[in-house]
């Protein structure tokens, strides 16, 4: 889907950032949780006109431990494999709704969901709710792995991580595969709008909600989250880990808009992987040698991103 238009928004600054907490004090998320961070600053933009799907994972759990709720928007909690199709579900309901004149005002419809129910479990439905073109904002928390249910890897936990489904030994080096690059999926879909973004960059975060939100169709956003208990990072750390993951490289920031890449965090030189792998555990037992094919890998990456981002200069 090609357009010379910009996507028109409301642009947040640090004047004008938005004060209303969507998600209310006294949840249950971890210390240091980059998820409920991400979670908040992805409400705050939105703004109290919006309507969540849920998926199962860490956040449900710990916004919603019956007969409590921290939610203060309309809120519903769905199944691993099916966040997109009850998002698309609450979509066509809304058209039809104002389409019938029941309804003045179409609220945000907003889809959040883990990396095991976006890149695992959940890929089906969402492929299928980007191809048929529901007005939503899907966006996926990427902690790379099934937090909740125990730190089981998914097809998000990048290369050589340690997870209780792969552990380190004689035979393994951890995660023996390469991260799925799903925000790269989502734009094969010609959607008008597919992002990443980072909590350590809280204004570019919040921006590319509104602009996500703006389009007319479905969008996509994939949120780094660092998790201080599955990463066996310190909780003080989960900030400076969502920046150095940006500033080396591991998970650049970009946008893709109306076909259109675009590299939203440059930086001129990145700095070593090294320095990102050891303040988390996970990564303990890599040695030199899987360090530097790490760093191979990584800056070989981010040339084909930088090449795709020319070609659109």
């Amino acid at each position: 889907m090609l357009s010379k238009e910009e996507i028109k928004f409301e642009k947040i600054t640090a004047k004008n950032l938005p004060r209303e907490s969507l998600i209310s004090p006294g949840h249950r998320a971890c210390q240091g949780c980059g998820e409920i961070l991400a979670m908040g600053m992805v409400m705050k933009a939105a703004g109290p006109n919006t309507i969540v799907a849920n998926a199962t994972g860490c956040m449900e759990i710990v916004t919603s431990p019956f007969p409590e709720t921290a939610w203060r928007v309309p809120w519903l909690h769905v199944a691993f494999e099916n966040t997109a199709a009850v998002a698309s579900g609450i979509e066509a309901a809304i058209q039809m709704l104002y389409k019938k004149q029941k309804i003045k005002e179409k609220p945000n419809i907003i889809a959040f969901a883990g990396d095991g129910a976006t890149a695992d479990i959940g890929l089906q439905s969402l492929s299928g709710a980007l191809e048929r073109g529901h007005n939503f904002l899907y966006v996926c928390l990427d902690n790379e792995a099934y937090m909740n249910t125990g730190i089981q890897r998914s097809s998000s936990t990048p290369y050589g991580a340690m997870t209780t489904t792969s552990p380190p030994g004689k035979m393994s080096k951890g995660q023996c595969t390469w991260k799925k690059n799903v925000a790269m999926i989502a734009a094969a879909h010609n959607i008008p709008y597919v992002a990443t973004a980072s909590p350590g960059y809280h204004l570019d975060l919040m921006n590319k909600v509104r602009k996500a939100l703006a389009v007319d169709g479905p969008a996509y956003i994939q949120i780094f989250s660092p998790c201080p208990t599955g990463w066996r990072s310190k909780p003080e750390q989960s900030i400076t880990l969502a920046k150095l993951a940006v500033q080396t490289g591991v998970f650049p920031l970009f946008e893709v808009e109306y076909g259109r890449f675009k590299i939203t965090q440059k930086t001129k030189e990145l700095k070593p992987v090294k320095e990102y792998l050891q303040l988390q555990r996970r990564f303990r037992h890599l040695g030199e040698d899987d360090i530097a094919y790490i760093q191979e890998r990584v800056k070989a990456e981010f040339e084909r991103l930088k090449a795709l981002a020319s070609l659109d200069a």
